[in-house]
């Protein structure tokens, strides 16, 4: 499946969710639900996923986890916070570079109309073919 397939149906879910709970809820419950909606229409859904920090070769610990992640390809970021700030598209990015993915959704629930709520990051960065990286937002 190819990431604008996979990154249409998520945010089709994501609607889905918002419009049964509506805004209001702890991210926790939104990740359960839009977890559950995804498993319905056949995605495979990680949750809670480990992202260790390699730093000079060691693995650190108290590393990260990745709200979801779908068919092993695109990062989910769940917020629930009034606004998004830089920092949050900051951290998906981080997501995505120590993860090697090229596609993450930052989905931010605490909207009234959940499509305000939805940014989708690109990152350029391969491990394998160069160190420089770069984010677009669409």
């Amino acid at each position: 499946m190819e990431f604008d397939n996979i990154t249409a149906a998520i945010v089709d879910a994501a609607m889905r969710v918002h419009t049964a709970l509506g805004p209001g809820m702890l991210e926790s419950v939104y990740e359960k639900c839009l977890k559950h909606e995804l498993g319905k229409r056949g995605l495979r859904v990680e949750s809670q996923v480990w992202l260790p920090v390699i730093y000079d070769g060691v693995e650190i610990e108290g590393g990260y986890r990745i709200d979801l992640l779908v068919e092993g390809e695109v990062v989910v970021e769940l917020k629930v916070v009034e606004q998004i700030l830089e920092v949050h598209k900051a951290q998906l990015l981080s997501y995505l570079k120590l993860a090697d993915k090229r596609v993450g959704l930052l989905i931010k629930f605490n909207v009234v109309h959940l499509r305000d709520g939805i940014r989708r990051l690109v990152n350029n960065y391969r491990s394998s073919a160069s160190l420089a990286s770069s984010a677009v937002v669409v």
